[in-house]
């Protein structure tokens, strides 16, 4: 599990994202960070997808989130 760097322009806005992943319980977490805001995705079988669980998750734009799940989702699975 290598970190990962990538750009993401949701809904005009440009973000830097850095994910970082690590295990914990046995399964896997990314720490993600963005325009100097952190937060913790994990897998979330309600939704199917990767979303946060931190206790400041509701601060992440919606679009945002989605967009980083569907780049982890498709780090995942290579």
């Amino acid at each position: 599990m290598a970190e990962q760097r990538f750009e993401l322009l949701v809904d005009g806005v440009p973000y830097s994202i850095l994910a970082t992943p690590y295990t914990y319980n046995s399964e896997t977490r990314y720490n993600i960070r963005y325009n100097g805001n952190d937060h913790i995705f994990t897998w979330d079988s309600r939704l199917g997808r990767m979303a946060p669980i931190d206790d400041d998750a509701h601060e992440i734009p919606d679009n945002l989130e989605e967009a980083i799940a569907g780049r982890l989702q498709i780090s995942r699975r290579s």
